[in-house]
């Protein structure tokens, strides 16, 4: 029992110096970074107060909201506006318009941006690729306004100059604004020439930390450049990719409300109504806030599965992956 008792002891103690050596650690480690930590809290009170703390007001989707009655004193209705949203003939019309013009963007303007940084990467003039990028880089900072307003201008009926060069060369009398079949093309060349020169800076980073042995070797090999594109610098920025890829995926219901809202009129809305711009007219114009918030939570919800659902498949076939 004596030997029992000293070994139970023993056990005790070295359990306790471990605690108290890792409390010391922790310690030592705040002390010696705790400007850094500084540095993060006012990001960490930003999420707090303006991404989580609102969190809370998404309850009212299983509600039946009243602003006089409060969030806590409203009646609980459960899962009614779900359903009244997934039989609503809006539905199936909303989901098809904001799938199309998602799949239109992760099909041609993601792809496009990796294409940019490839061409870009491969010039050696450096004056001329630092005027490009800056060129590029200029529409990202202009908002939406400004970017509908100027398409208002170029496609304008009767006076638009891309309006008029079009219809000349077609021999035809398209009003490209109010055509609910140009209206999709409009939106992804609109977010093209807005967002693919400030999305190859990621891609450009990745691209300079390719190692640069590897193009020697395959130029004493006899390899040419496209060949070296194609065999060293794609497959040494496929980790980046697929995880842009799956930051996109997540983003696949979220259409922009700006852009979509700016570019709709009365004759283009069969197509253009999204579920950005049908939370807008349903909650702030039509006071359905409780509805609103549940169409908001569904997109939200499937923006989470289909991140999680990426990044598995991502992480099962490509090794890569964001967590």
């Amino acid at each position: 029992m004596t030997m029992l008792d000293n070994a139970v002891t023993a056990t005790e103690t070295l359990t306790v110096t471990k605690k108290s050596k890792r409390r010391r650690g922790v310690r030592v480690h705040f002390t010696q970074f705790k400007w850094l930590y500084l540095l993060l809290l006012p990001g960490i009170i930003y999420f707090l107060l303006f991404r989580y703390w609102p969190m809370y007001g998404a309850i009212i989707a299983f509600k039946d909201y009243v602003p006089f009655l409060g969030i806590q004193d409203s009646p609980w209705v459960g899962f009614a506006h779900f359903e009244d949203f997934f039989s609503s003939p809006d539905f199936p019309r909303l989901l098809a318009n904001t799938l199309i013009l998602a799949l239109l963007s992760l099909v041609i303007a993601f792809p496009l941006t990796i294409i940019v940084a490839l061409l870009l990467n491969e010039m050696r003039l450096m004056i001329l690729k630092r005027t490009v990028q800056t060129l590029i880089y200029i529409p990202h900072f202009l908002s939406w306004t400004v970017v509908a307003s100027l398409t208002y201008l170029l496609f304008a009926l009767d006076i638009g100059p891309l309006f008029q060069l079009i219809n000349g060369i077609l021999g035809t009398e398209i009003n490209f604004l109010a055509d609910p079949a140009w209206f999709r093309p409009i939106i992804v060349l609109q977010d093209i020439w807005k967002n693919t020169g400030w999305g190859t800076i990621i891609f450009l980073a990745a691209l300079a930390g390719v190692d640069q042995a590897q193009y020697e070797a395959a130029i004493i090999d006899g390899a040419g450049r496209f060949q070296r594109v194609w065999h060293i610098t794609l497959p040494s920025i496929a980790p980046t990719v697929v995880v842009m890829l799956v930051l996109q995926m997540g983003q696949v219901l979220n259409t922009g409300f700006e852009q979509i809202y700016l570019m709709t009129n009365s004759l283009n809305r069969s197509v253009a109504d999204v579920f950005d711009t049908y939370v807008y007219f349903m909650g702030i114009t039509q006071g359905s806030y409780s509805y609103s918030t549940a169409v908001g939570l569904f997109k939200a919800v499937v923006g989470v599965v289909l991140i999680f659902g990426a990044n598995w498949l991502a992480k099962r076939f490509t090794q890569a992956g964001i967590f």
